[in-house]
């Protein structure tokens, strides 16, 4: 009966390993991945500028979805990373369009308190970050 229990036990925790590597190995880059990103304009905008740069930015390849909020001066946009890049997005953003603005990217201690704000409400995220500071 013990040698069940060591069994059944060992069982679990091969199971339960090779689950925790499958969830939490690195995702490639495919044609359906979409990721987010924010641009910040550091210039007061209109509605016409708001508008002016969703139509620009939904001419750019790899661009899935854009909202640009004039009163924050924020753009944020859906891309598909297997097309373009956000850096590249920007970079163009900055070249074709007259605003001064820069992508946003948050610091390490915006991440370490706040964290991504999808994450925030993805269980398996959550999980991944409770082994990361666990190990």
């Amino acid at each position: 009966m013990k040698k069940i229990f060591i069994a059944a036990g060992g069982l679990c925790l091969l199971a339960l390993a090779l689950h925790i590597y499958l969830a939490l190995k690195p995702v490639k880059v495919t044609p359906g991945l979409r990721e987010m990103a924010r641009i910040d304009v550091r210039q007061p905008m209109s509605a016409k500028d708001a508008k002016t740069v969703t139509t620009w930015l939904y001419k750019e390849k790899g661009i899935d979805h854009v909202l640009v909020n004039p009163q924050t001066q924020k753009v944020i946009f859906t891309y598909f990373p297997y097309q373009t890049s956000a850096q590249q997005i920007t970079r163009d953003f900055k070249a074709a369009l007259p605003y001064n603005a820069d992508r946003f990217m948050p610091t390490e201690d915006q991440m370490a308190s706040a964290g991504c704000p999808v994450a925030a409400v993805n269980f398996g995220l959550q999980v991944k970050r409770f082994f990361t500071h666990l190990f």
